[in-house]
């Protein structure tokens, strides 16, 4: 697994609101992060900017030595695990764990 870094990484919604602000973590291969911490945050924001479900205002995200900044989710090679008991509650486990592999075909 490559290397994951955030470098000076900022989020600010349109309406002024700052999520994120200058984040600076480097995960080597092999290493475990775990994010904590109240709600509001940032934690969520960070894990969607990481899967490139949300936009960077500042800063870059680095999955090995490459800027996945402007990458497409399907091209990063990430995936999210929900807090809540399904992603898509109609279909099985199986099924939600199944899908993005059958997105990327």
């Amino acid at each position: 697994m490559p290397a994951l870094a955030f470098e000076h990484l900022s989020m600010t919604f349109p309406d002024g609101t700052h999520a994120v602000k200058r984040l600076g973590l480097t995960v080597g291969d092999g290493e475990l992060l775990v994010l904590v911490g109240p709600s509001g945050c940032g934690k969520s924001t960070v894990l969607r900017m990481l899967a490139g479900l949300e936009e960077v205002t500042r800063g870059e995200i680095l999955i090995g030595d490459e800027v996945v900044n402007h990458k497409p989710p399907q091209h990063r090679n990430v995936a999210m695990v929900f807090q809540n008991f399904a992603l898509y509650p109609h279909m099985t486990v199986r099924q939600n764990l199944a899908f993005p592999l059958r997105m990327m075909k």
